[in-house]
């Protein structure tokens, strides 16, 4: 036990990176063991805040465009993951792992068909978990992006989300509410090049993507994922950079998503914005690409008003949604698409999105973009993108 809590604050360099599709596609051979994404289910608050450990995947997800006091804009992101590694009807099997084991911290582990799912005689305890956490966190300015991640086993003392009140930690980087809900909190990350403590504050009501929080993502609905969000989030705080600490404040979007599958055989990754518009309003826009370039993309969108409402904007019916790449960035984690021109005719948004770091790639385990941008158009603006699968 004292092996695995020290490997857990070590973290080991991941061995080799690991591709969206393994992790977020249908390559696990127990998929039909794990819960499925329906419509009709209804999202309750704060229960559905917690942890879903009967679905495959699940995140909660931060990001902030904030200022100095000097007026440098900033972006930060947070992410924590849950990723089962085997369905919880496995859980009597898992609880064999031993749990000095450094390899229950690396991520080759997220293949399940590599763990020994055979004896069933262990003694249950905390550490039998079939739960994997992963945090991401990075911090950018328009001359410097920095990204950490960390890894961890589910438990209460190392990696978990718990209730009374909400917390969502993996090691000392935290997100605590002062309740059950989501809000007010405060969010603290520290790293060996950055760390960042925000005060996060929100008096709007959730967001739910698509039908009530039902958000396919594909044509034939075949993948779907519960998806809610908060886009109306006030943040002040500190940031500290080159062992300088500076003031900041800002506005901050939070995703809550989780599901089994997020894309078909057939779909590679994702271009995904979060946009706060000058009228302030907010749009949540992705598409989801195919493999093949013959494959039309999936498009989904949603306008979002502070008072609670909101519009659907869907790419398969008669509203147009429209993605041009205009730039692409090199980076160390593969070539992404860092400007875009997004139209949206119904709403009346033709808006021209550029990254305030072009280099905001995540050279992780998961290496994807990850960044602030800049918008200007129709509307102004600001808001973060996410690229995967490139």
């Amino acid at each position: 036990m004292i092996a695995l809590v020290t490997l857990s604050a070590c973290q080991p360099e991941p061995a080799s990176s690991i591709s969206m599709g393994g992790i977020l596609g249908d390559s696990s051979s127990q998929l039909n063991q794990y819960a499925t994404v329906t419509p009709g289910y209804q999202l309750s608050f704060p229960a559905d805040h917690l942890s879903h450990d009967d679905f495959r995947q699940e995140w909660w997800y931060l990001t902030a465009n904030m200022q100095t006091e000097s007026g440098e804009q900033l972006g930060i992101q947070w992410t924590q993951f849950r990723i089962a590694l085997a369905p919880e009807s496995a859980q009597s099997a898992i609880s064999d792992l031993d749990a000095a084991n450094s390899d229950a911290l690396n991520p080759e582990v997220l293949n399940s068909e590599a763990l020994n799912l055979d004896n069933s005689n262990s003694e249950a305890s905390n550490w039998a978990t079939s739960q994997m956490y992963m945090s991401h966190a990075a911090l950018t300015s328009s001359v410097a992006h920095q990204a950490a991640e960390k890894w961890s086993r589910g438990h209460p003392e190392l990696a978990n989300v718990s209730a009374k009140p909400f917390t969502a930690k993996l090691d000392d980087w935290q997100w605590l509410s002062g309740s059950d809900g989501l809000f007010p909190a405060t969010l603290s990350v520290a790293t060996n090049e950055f760390s960042y403590q925000l005060s996060l504050t929100s008096h709007a009501p959730m967001q739910l993507q698509g039908d009530k929080g039902y958000s396919i993502k594909s044509a034939d609905a075949a993948v779907a994922s519960y998806y809610y969000s908060q886009p109306f989030i006030d943040l002040s705080g500190t940031v500290t950079r080159n062992g300088k600490q500076e003031a900041v404040t800002g506005k901050a979007w939070l995703d809550r998503e989780w599901s089994s599958q997020f894309l078909t055989k057939a779909q590679q990754g994702w271009d995904w914005f979060s946009i706060r518009l000058d009228d302030e309003s907010a749009l949540m826009l992705f598409q989801l690409r195919g493999a093949n370039k013959d494959l039309p993309a999936f498009y989904s969108a949603r306008r979002m008003f502070a008072d609670g409402t909101g519009r659907n904007i869907s790419g398969d019916s008669n509203e147009l949604i429209a993605m041009t790449a205009l730039q692409w960035q090199q980076t160390a984690s593969g070539r992404y698409p860092v400007s875009w021109q997004l139209s949206i005719p119904s709403e009346q948004i033709d808006v021209t999105v550029s990254a305030l770091n072009p280099n905001s790639n995540m050279p992780l385990s998961i290496p994807y973009w990850e960044g602030p941008i800049e918008v200007s158009g129709s509307h102004n603006g600001n808001g973060y993108m996410e690229l995967t699968g490139y």
